[in-house]
């Protein structure tokens, strides 16, 4: 199937959007509304807004919709259609990892948002991967995607992944013992869904992509580095043995990566006005805080360690932030809660879907008990 999509004079790509209704999948449909001659809406999955669901699909005549409630056996139906060529995966959380498995189980091109996926189950999804058929959508990795083209991954000296800083960059702890979640949630430079804004501003957001990295790129963790550039101009760069270092620029709309994967590997006009540099200023960067921001650490912790660690850390952190959002705990309890759960869990090899969904239940549940729920 990949090779169809790579001929210019093929027909249009047939599009499933799994997480239609948030953030990335109404961007997609943005996309696929400028570019109605090249692809064709065919499935929508989205969790409880309905309407707004029912609206999407009347508006793209779409007759396959799934909605939270029909559960994870209808996301993988949809996925499993033959007139499925493209899935979009914009699911938020560790909810996302059976439907992108099936996606590449089934021969489908998975253009994947869901950052979760590749942390919890990368040891599981890359070996059913290649090079065209698990397409990034994050701005990070979409970057360093296009900077690697072309390139021999042997020459690589490292993976730069840049950092908004989030909206507390340059705050000490002392600082953070009172964050609110609308405080959180005001990011500097992305739109983006609730809970990427609160990872974002924790740093774990970062960490969760260090691996995600690691997965798609085949890099050791030593090869890959975080730096803070707070004008979120520069997406990441790639550098090489020689010194020469390839950096990924554009306009901070999350439409850009998204019609990327959707085209590639072709590229069609922008979705967006183009970054005016004469405008743009200064570029800073620095290194993040680490001892602020302890869920970066954290994150890359397991990530080195492997196994099913990365699965425990990232339950922890989703109910850490659901709770922090219900105003349940404190913003710095975030990462006390991850610290906790990842000292008392015992990691394990990747092995199958279902170990992994009993490591997420477990450590949800110690999680829970950790914020008193």
């Amino acid at each position: 199937m990949a090779s169809d999509l790579m001929d210019p004079a093929s027909p249009k790509k047939r599009i499933a959007v799994l997480g239609s209704t948030g953030s990335i999948g109404t961007q997609t449909l943005d996309v696929v509304r400028r570019h109605a001659d090249r692809l064709e809406l065919v499935a929508l999955a989205a969790g409880t807004r309905v309407e707004v669901l029912a609206h999407q699909a009347r508006e793209f005549g779409v007759r396959h919709v799934a909605t939270g409630a029909d559960g994870p056996e209808a996301l993988c139906s949809l996925v499993q259609l033959p007139e499925v060529d493209v899935v979009v995966n914009a699911l938020v959380g560790a909810a996302g990892l059976k439907a992108s498995h099936e996606t590449l189980k089934a021969g489908k091109v998975l253009a994947l948002a869901n950052k979760e996926s590749l942390v919890v189950g990368g040891d599981l999804l890359m070996p059913l991967a290649s090079h065209d058929t698990l397409l990034p959508i994050d701005s990070e990795h979409g970057a360093l995607y296009q900077c690697l083209l072309g390139e021999d991954r042997n020459e690589v000296s490292r993976l730069w992944v840049t950092a908004s800083g989030g909206p507390f960059r340059g705050k000490g702890i002392s600082k953070l013992r009172d964050i609110k979640p609308e405080d959180a949630l005001a990011h500097p430079t992305w739109n983006m869904g609730k809970k990427i804004s609160v990872d974002s501003s924790t740093l774990m957001n970062k960490g969760l992509e260090v691996i995600e990295a690691h997965h798609l790129f085949a890099m050791d963790y030593d090869r890959i580095k975080v730096v803070v550039q707070p004008q979120s101009a520069i997406h990441s760069m790639v550098e090489f043995k020689d010194g020469s270092v390839k950096a990924h620029l554009g306009t901070t709309d999350m439409r850009i990566p998204i019609q990327f994967a959707l085209s590639y590997p072709q590229r069609w006009e922008a979705p967006v006005p183009p970054l005016d540099f004469s405008t743009l200023g200064s570029l800073g960067f620095e290194a993040p805080d680490r001892h602020t921001f302890r869920c970066l650490a954290l994150a890359e912790e397991a990530g080195r360690a492997g196994g099913t660690l990365p699965c425990a850390m990232n339950a922890a952190n989703e109910v850490a932030v659901a709770a922090f959002l219900a105003g349940e705990c404190g913003f710095l309890q975030i990462a006390s809660c991850v610290e906790a759960v990842m000292e008392g869990h015992v990691k394990e090899r990747v092995e199958s879907i279902e170990q992994l969904e009993a490591v997420d239940a477990q450590a949800r549940m110690h999680a829970r008990r950790l914020l008193g729920g």
